[in-house]
């Protein structure tokens, strides 16, 4: 086994939350989605926080947020720009194997309805095809396991995750 905990990183839209969700249930760990922490501890909405101190604002919040998580045996769905954050992946690495879930932008543009309310950190100007441009190659550097999450489920992407971790 990689580490105590599985991050699991990728666009919005890719089912990290879904995903981890059974995964939790199947390996017995807990669940935990780093959005909901920031929100939590912002007390606002992901586009609230954004839309008050603007993306690299939030991007700050997001580092410190998932920087400072301490847990142990959880899946954690990391919000899609938690890759932007150095200290955060750095922390996050540490006691953890990071799983990119990997899916076409075609298949990211068609669950991605509203990227402002949904809270998808974006530069003034920025269409969901330079996000997903610009994000994949971090995704790519810090993952240690690759997974196709265009596979038809969220419980075929789950046994994808236990299969390329030896967990199956």
């Amino acid at each position: 086994m990689y580490g105590n905990n599985i991050v699991l990183i990728g666009m919005p839209g890719a089912g990290k939350s879904t995903v981890g969700v059974i995964l939790a249930k199947v390996l017995g760990y807990e669940f935990l989605d780093s959005d909901l922490v920031i929100q939590r501890e912002e007390g606002k909405r992901l586009f609230e926080i954004i839309d008050a101190v603007g993306t690299d604002g939030f991007l700050a919040v997001e580092n410190r947020v998932n920087a400072g998580l301490d847990v142990s045996r959880t899946i954690i769905a990391s919000g899609g720009s938690a890759v932007f954050g150095a200290e955060a992946m750095a922390h996050l690495k540490q006691d953890s194997v990071v799983v990119y879930l990997e899916l076409p932008f075609e298949v990211i543009e068609e669950r991605v309805s509203n990227a402002h309310n949904r809270g998808v950190a974006m530069q003034e100007g920025q269409t969901l095809r330079d996000v997903f441009d610009i994000r994949r190659p971090l995704y790519e550097k810090y993952a240690d396991v690759t997974v196709n999450a265009d596979l038809g489920s969220p419980e075929r992407v789950m046994t994808a995750i236990c299969e390329a971790l030896g967990l199956d």
